[in-house]
C-alpha cells in the first residue's frame, strides 16, 4: 500500500499528512480544485489531478489507480463527497480514511464549562446542529460492508505550523485577528468552554499510524491536552501586547464567525479522549501545550 490520494491537499491538515507520507517513502497524489499550486506541489514530489469531488467520474478514475483515500477536503460536513468516495471504492478493500470534527461533542454551552470526556466507545447524541456530521461518520464506518476499510478521524482545536502550502489552522488565527481588531484577548460568554487540542505534526503522524496499522471501521479522537477559550484569550493579550481579555456575548461570536463557528467553534466545550489511538495505534504525540503556539 504505497500510492496514496489526498484531497485537501493544499490544506493545513491534508498538506502536512502529505509531507509525512513523502518523508516515508509513499506516493502521494493530490486532488486540487485549481491550477495555482501546481508546480509548487509537483516540485515537492506530489503527483496532481485536477477536479473537484463532486465529480463523480473523476473520483472513479483517481481512487483506481490508488491504494488509499485520505479525505480531508471541506469533509466533516460534505455528504455528497464522502458518498462519490464510497461509490467509487465499493468491492475494492483498499483505505478510505475520513477526516470529522470534534465539533460533534458541543453542546451549545454559551461559553459555560463542561468536564465530560468524550471516548469513541460513548455513545454520541449530537445536537441537532451537528446530526449530520454524525451520520457521515457512521456512514463512513458501515462502509466495511461493502468491502472498504474505512477509518474516522476525529481532530480537536489544531495548533503548530502546517507542513505543506497552509502554515495556519483556523480556530486560533481566526481568534488572534478578531482580538487584534478589537485590541483585547476575546473570549464568548463566560470563556469556561474547553477543547481538547493537539499540535499539527502529531496530528499528521496519527494519519500514517492510521494508514498503517488500523482496523477497519476504527474511529480514532485526536488530542494531546485542553485549554479554556479565556486561558487562551488571556495568552493572546499578552502575546500581542493587547489590552486585558475582556468577554463578548456569544452573539458577537456568532455574527463575526457564523452559527457554526460561534456556537461550536468558540462558545462550546469539546473535550475527549485519544486513548484509543495511543494503545492501538502506539501513536506517541509528543507536543503538549497550545499555550507555546499561540
Amino acid at each position: 500500500m504505497k500510492k496514496i490520494l489526498i484531497t485537501g491537499i493544499t490544506g493545513y491538515i491534508g498538506g502536512s499528512i502529505a509531507q509525512k507520507l513523502l518523508e516515508r517513502n509513499y506516493e502521494v497524489t493530490g486532488l486540487v480544485r485549481n491550477e495555482a499550486h501546481l508546480q509548487e506541489l509537483e516540485s515537492s514530489g506530489i503527483r496532481t489531478i485536477i477536479g473537484n469531488i463532486h465529480n463523480e467520474d473523476l473520483i472513479k478514475a483517481a481512487v483506481a489507480d490508488v491504494d488509499a483515500v485520505i479525505h480531508n477536503a471541506d469533509s466533516a460536513d460534505d455528504a455528497y463527497a464522502v458518498d462519490n468516495f464510497i461509490k467509487a471504492l465499493e468491492g475494492s478493500h483498499k483505505t478510505f480514511i475520513f477526516t470529522s470534527g470534534s465539533a460533534i461533542f458541543g453542546g451549545k454551552e454559551d461559553g459555560k464549562r463542561s468536564d465530560f470526556v468524550y471516548t469513541e466507545d460513548f455513545p454520541l447524541t449530537p445536537r441537532l446542529e451537528m446530526a449530520s456530521r454524525v451520520l457521515i461518520n457512521n456512514y463512513v464506518l458501515q462502509s466495511v460492508k461493502k468491502s472498504i476499510r474505512s477509518i474516522v478521524i476525529v481532530p480537536t482545536m489544531v495548533y503548530g505550523e502546517g507542513l505543506g502550502i497552509k502554515k495556519d489552522s483556523i480556530q486560533i488565527p481566526a481568534l488572534i485577528n478578531f482580538s487584534r481588531k478589537k485590541g483585547h484577548g476575546v473570549y464568548f460568554g463566560e470563556g469556561e468552554n474547553v477543547w481538547s487540542n493537539l499540535h499539527i505534526e502529531d496530528l499528521a503522524d496519527l494519519y500514517v499510524l492510521a494508514l498503517e496499522k488500523a482496523k477497519e471501521g476504527s474511529m480514532y479522537y485526536a488530542e494531546n491536552g485542553s485549554s479554556s477559550l479565556k486561558n487562551i484569550a488571556e495568552i493572546i493579550s499578552k502575546k500581542y501586547h493587547l489590552e486585558p481579555a475582556i468577554s463578548l456575548s456569544v452573539q458577537d461570536a456568532v455574527d463575526n464567525f457564523g452559527p457554526a463557528g460561534g456556537y461550536f467553534g468558540f462558545a462550546s466545550s469539546s473535550i475527549c479522549s485519544a486513548d484509543k489511538a495511543r494503545t492501538e495505534l502506539g501513536w506517541k504525540p509528543i507536543y503538549t501545550s497550545i499555550e507555546n503556539y499561540i
